[in-house]
């Protein structure tokens, strides 16, 4: 077999969510900290994004972590995450998978009852807590990066939907919440289509007239994800539709988006810490989300939330190509 490119992963799904693992064949990517490697494979390697995402290697609503030596002396792996979209600066339901494939596979050292595994992420320190009997990973409980509510009960004109009111939050990644009522949409996969255009039209018409920016991560300036807030959601159990740019739903809770609804909660007055918020997906996959803390981010208020859910390897893979193969990074369909 000829080949070009040799790429070695593991694949998985959290709660319904693809993540392939990277875990040889792309090298140590550039950059003194996890988020400057981020923008370096943005600029230079998303061409092993598209090869690795795309059809025919990958699908539509394809998801994977690239695993790279700790830039943080106080870290055991670093992360760099992937996905059609784009590359992250954290995804929720990757590292649930990343800490799965590690306690799996053996690469780290697995200690029952809890293996605790300390993640560099491009948004920050990530904790890992994975839940392991048997030598098996049951359950991971990460604990994730600050998050805080960047506009709450704002209204933005999008065409074709009118005055849309929404809050803005970031959980690891920024998020509009919408509630489905505001659009005139019902929560039912049958209506995805429509749901899908409604959230890439707010997307567009919130990153033309007012996208939000992290103080200080260097290219986090956009809001590319929508979570459509299912009715009867409150703040012990909410059901969502993650409308993602350029067009797909996430088939998981959400880790950051989970974190996002959280914060907004919180700020509302509505969700303490310490208490269990229930978040489900689209396709009724849940996540356990709590608040452990109270912090600041550039001095705005923000909390530590912890997520739980659950991950299993599905496969394990190497990813070449041919040189005579027409689509070297793959194609959207």
């Amino acid at each position: 077999m000829r080949s070009t490119r040799l790429i070695n992963a593991v694949d998985s799904h959290t709660e319904g969510m693809p993540t392939r693992v990277v875990t040889g064949g792309v090298g140590v990517i550039p950059g003194e900290t996890m988020n400057e490697k981020r923008l370096y494979f943005m600029e230079h390697l998303d061409d092993i994004r598209l090869f690795l995402m795309n059809e025919p290697r990958g699908h539509a609503a394809m998801s994977g972590a690239i695993l790279q030596p700790p830039t943080r002396e106080d870290c055991d792996w670093g992360v760099v995450y992937i996905e059609v979209s784009g590359c992250l600066p954290m995804c929720g339901h990757g590292t649930i998978g990343v800490a799965t494939v590690l306690v799996e596979t053996g690469m780290v050292e697995v200690i029952e009852p809890v293996t605790t595994i300390r993640l560099d992420t491009p948004a920050g320190l990530v904790i890992a807590r994975v839940a392991v009997s048997d030598g098996h990973a049951d359950s991971v409980t990460i604990e994730n990066v600050p998050s805080y509510v960047d506009v709450l009960d704002a209204s933005i004109e999008v065409p074709g939907l009118g005055t849309v009111p929404y809050s803005m939050a970031f959980g690891g990644n920024f998020y509009a919440m919408v509630e489905l009522d505001a659009v005139g949409l019902p929560f039912d996969r049958a209506h995805q289509q429509a749901i899908i255009e409604a959230g890439l039209a707010i997307m567009d018409a919130i990153n033309t007239t007012a996208p939000p920016r992290h103080p200080s991560i260097q290219g986090v300036d956009h809001c590319h994800h929508v979570e459509f807030i299912a009715p009867g959601s409150d703040a012990a159990h909410s059901r969502h539709a993650m409308a993602i740019h350029p067009g797909w739903f996430d088939r998981s809770p959400c880790g950051t988006g989970t974190s996002a609804r959280m914060a907004e909660l919180w700020a509302r007055g509505e969700l303490a810490l310490d208490t269990d918020f229930v978040n489900e997906s689209f396709i009724g996959s849940r996540f356990i989300g709590r608040l452990i803390a109270e912090t600041d981010v550039d001095g705005r208020p923000a909390v530590i939330p912890t997520i739980t859910g659950r991950a299993w390897v599905t496969g394990i893979g190497q990813y070449m190509l041919d040189p005579a193969d027409p689509f070297p990074t793959g194609f959207t369909f």
